[in-house]
């Protein structure tokens, strides 16, 4: 699977932005997808991930740091995944990055997706 990232950009402290995340190759629906970021200076760390659907429902998975303000989503009509990001802070300054994996052995590993979008940049300053 291909994937290609953007919705990145500069916010004001207390901002909202909505990263998208478009799939190609293989059955969007297949996959356990998931974001993830790298801060200036820091490792690439887990922000949130959503399994394929269960009956209908996919499970969704969150950072301690971002849980109540991030939502992330996926809309199989389009092979795209989406992560809303509302109150955003300095902390959250980071450049995104999109994950797939069919069966990740670690869901809130980079480690554990085979696939990666090319990031895309995400400044919150006033």
């Amino acid at each position: 699977v291909q994937l290609q990232a953007s919705g990145g950009g500069l916010v004001q402290p207390g901002g909202s932005l909505r990263l998208s995340c478009a799939a190609s190759g293989r059955t969007f629906s297949d996959y356990f997808m998931a974001w993830f970021r790298r801060a200036p200076g820091k490792e690439r760390e887990f922000v949130a991930a959503s399994s394929p659907a269960y009956h209908g429902v996919p499970y969704t998975y969150y950072a301690d740091s971002v849980e109540g303000r991030f939502t992330i989503s996926r809309d199989g009509s389009r092979n795209t995944l989406f992560l809303q990001m509302s109150n955003l802070n300095g902390d959250d300054t980071a450049v995104y990055y999109c994950a797939a994996d069919i069966t990740p052995s670690r869901t809130q590993s980079p480690s554990g997706y085979q696939h990666w979008g090319q990031g895309t940049q995400v400044t919150v300053s006033s």
